[in-house]
């Protein structure tokens, strides 16, 4: 068997990696409760969109080639913006497919009248404002950039988000999502973007917890009396008989 000493120090390297990978195992096993008893259509926040929204018709439009004569068209989309054709052309241009006319960029009017088409009915707006940047934390982080956020007086502070330069409804935000983001942040570990399962933090702290698990599996083969029974087993002493 293990010599004493040798397995007091297995103990107390058992012991301080579990108290300094403790919060961490707590935080993976609260975080992993939580995605699997949530609905990930409601993380999604698909209960406050409309799920009944008509596309509009148009006729009368212009082809986007008449509009454009000497332009090399790759790339074509017809979008509606409050009521109006448009179209996106080559990921760059966005033009009235009646007129004509050139957008740089839709009112916020306009960005009110697109998010209203794709937000569940009932729903009172807060504040409308125009954002160019975001910080890596950010719950629009790495979305298409200068976009309006439309907050609505809700106890679930919806936010939703739309392209400035495009008029498309990008996508929205609310509690459990902001919920979900945190706790998937302390899932991942990765506190920069949180979607980098290749991170060193992570990597890390998941060799430590595999060398606290296996500790604990040699502290149980070392103490265990079973263990014990089965290497040195005793000799069974001769009774004795009295003639």
């Amino acid at each position: 068997m293990v010599k004493r000493q040798t397995a007091m120090k297995i103990r107390q390297a058992h012991r301080y990696l579990g108290l300094f990978l403790g919060l961490q195992f707590i935080m993976w096993t609260v975080s992993g409760l939580y995605f699997s008893w949530t609905d990930i259509d409601e993380i999604h926040g698909d209960q406050y969109r409309n799920t009944n929204m008509v596309h509009a018709n148009f006729s009368g439009l212009q082809s986007p080639s008449e509009l454009n004569p000497g332009t090399e068209i790759h790339a074509v989309e017809l979008k509606e913006i409050a009521g109006e054709p448009y179209y996106w052309i080559n990921h760059g241009i966005l033009q009235n497919a009646k007129t004509g006319e050139i957008k740089q960029e839709i009112s916020q009017e306009e960005a009110l009248a697109v998010a209203d088409k794709h937000m569940m009915e009932g729903l009172k707006i807060e504040n409308i404002e125009k954002i160019t940047s975001t910080g890596k934390h950010h719950e629009y982080r790495s979305g298409p950039l200068p976009a309006y956020v439309i907050s609505y007086d809700t106890p679930e502070n919806i936010r939703a988000y739309v392209h400035s330069i495009t008029g498309s409804f990008q996508t929205l935000r609310h509690r459990d999502w902001r919920w979900f983001d945190f706790l998937w942040m302390t899932h991942t570990m990765d506190y920069e973007g949180r979607d980098d399962f290749n991170n060193f933090v992570l990597r890390a702290f998941s060799l430590l917890g595999l060398i606290t698990v296996l500790s604990g599996f040699v502290l149980w083969y070392i103490s265990s009396p079973t263990v014990r029974k089965v290497i040195n087993p005793k000799k069974k002493k001769k009774k004795k008989t009295h003639i």
